[in-house]
């Protein structure tokens, strides 16, 4: 019908197999670094933090790896996730271009994080490991983890940012229900921890600061591994769930996007919706079209249009490997935007890498301006977004307010990775005009880059 407003999939159509960008790059990824030898990586030097699966997926160049059935039977609670045209925003907007979103938040945690958390807490289970530890900023990935490890007996320790922690109680309060151990980040539990608080007892935290804690304690048990919410390639693969389904309905509404829009922080929502469109289009054929592809991210920590291309570690302890990507240095602490799970000094190599072959475009903008995208979004269609996910909408209204300048009828289509139910509070701030513009210090910034580990290209 021509006013329909959700697109739904039956769980017959839930795609069975992850999309691998790796295999249609038109130059391959640059390799992860030991960071003793600045040796390409090999599995045996990631196998004190991740079970076997998990390495050959993260090194994999194989165009679809298979969705394991136990998976896709934990995913059928919530996936296919609905796919909504946005009409009553297009109106308010007076936009003659049309809006489509891809809703993440129907999840059990409310967002796109347990697309990666149940296979990685599945794969761990398969292989015998008894406790995960791992990072969360907002707390998104975090719950999503304590939820997903309760579902295969798995203890779970997060160690949270400790801005979040204070911001976000209620998040904290949801890790602990399904069974998981939060604790602010940086903390007294790990050797990393003791040295940040020493030096600085009232650090707010940073997720490469909570990543060195995690990894900390994975590394020294071994009934232990590491999970990560985001960053590195296997996450990324796992949340392309969400655009091969937003290809499917797409073509249910007879429409096909012109432009593809999501937040991006580490990169693990922006890469679930935008990597199958990316693919349709190196692969060539009839859905090959010209499709703009926009990450938008905090003005406060814009890793992608501020950061450098350089290999780096993923943590600030310095215990992970090196990676190339587009980073504002592992030193480097964001200030303390609401939008927790932006405040990432890093960004995905592979979304890095896409955004150097020119296959993708960045933006940044301000928190104010994205939590007024929010309200609008809300007063329109109901649904209270996440603080990062009213960057996507941001972007997205830019883009249909664009259309509209130029007398244009193109096609948005844009992830709404989460709701914003446990970030009351962030709104209440906006509301009473007591959230303002942060900036990041750019004397802070000149010096983590100056940090950066020597590698000859």
């Amino acid at each position: 019908m021509s006013d329909q407003i959700k697109y739904l999939l039956d769980e017959s159509r839930m795609p069975k197999a992850w999309y691998n960008i790796a295999a249609d790059l038109p130059v391959p990824l640059p390799p992860p670094l030991h960071p003793g030898t600045l040796q390409p990586l090999g599995p045996s030097d990631l196998a004190p933090l991740f079970p076997n699966a998990i390495i050959a997926q993260e090194m994999s160049t194989e165009r679809y790896i298979d969705i394991p059935e136990p998976v896709r039977e934990v995913l059928c609670q919530w996936r296919p996730s609905p796919l909504f045209r946005a009409r009553r925003l297009e109106k308010l907007l007076g936009t003659p271009a049309k809006i489509y979103y891809k809703y993440e938040g129907v999840s059990p945690a409310g967002s796109h994080k347990p697309n990666s958390a149940v296979p990685q807490a599945w794969y761990n289970a398969q292989e015998g490991v008894k406790r995960l530890t791992t990072e969360t900023g907002a707390g998104q990935w975090g719950s999503s983890l304590a939820y997903a490890g309760g579902l295969y007996g798995l203890d779970v320790t997060v160690f949270q940012v400790r801005v979040s922690y204070d911001q976000k109680p209620y998040r904290r309060a949801l890790m602990e229900t399904w069974g998981a151990r939060c604790i602010p980040s940086p903390s007294p539990e790990t050797e990393y921890g003791r040295a940040v608080l020493a030096k600085y007892p009232d650090h707010i935290g940073s997720l490469g600061i909570a990543i060195s804690e995690a990894v900390e304690v994975a590394a020294q048990q071994d009934d232990t591994k590491y999970a990560l919410g985001s960053v590195l390639n296997h996450v990324l693969l796992h949340q392309t769930i969400i655009g091969e389904e937003a290809i499917l309905q797409m073509e249910m509404a007879g429409d096909d996007p012109d432009v593809v829009i999501s937040c991006v922080g580490g990169g693990s929502n922006f890469a679930g919706i935008a990597f199958p469109f990316i693919g349709l289009g190196l692969r060539g054929g009839p859905n090959a079209k010209k499709r703009r592809i926009l990450a938008i991210e905090p003005s406060a920590c814009p890793s992608l249009s501020r950061g450098k291309y350089a290999y780096d570690f993923g943590d600030t302890a310095h215990l992970t490997p090196l990676v190339k990507m587009h980073t504002l240095g592992s030193d480097f602490t964001p200030p303390g935007l609401h939008a927790g799970g932006l405040r990432y000094h890093g960004m995905a190599p592979l979304v890095s890498h896409a955004k150097e072959l020119g296959l993708i475009e960045a933006r940044s903008v301000h928190q104010t301006d994205c939590f007024a995208a929010g309200v609008m979004f809300a007063r329109a269609e109901g649904i209270v977004a996440a603080p990062e996910c009213t960057h996507a909408i941001r972007g997205a209204i830019d883009e249909a307010l664009r259309c509209k300048a130029e007398g244009k009828s193109e096609t948005i289509l844009f992830c709404l990775s989460g709701h914003g139910h446990f970030d009351m509070a962030s709104y209440t701030n906006y509301m009473s005009g007591k959230l303002v513009d942060q900036e990041y210090d750019e004397k802070e910034l000149a010096m983590a880059l100056s940090m950066l580990p020597k590698v000859e290209a």
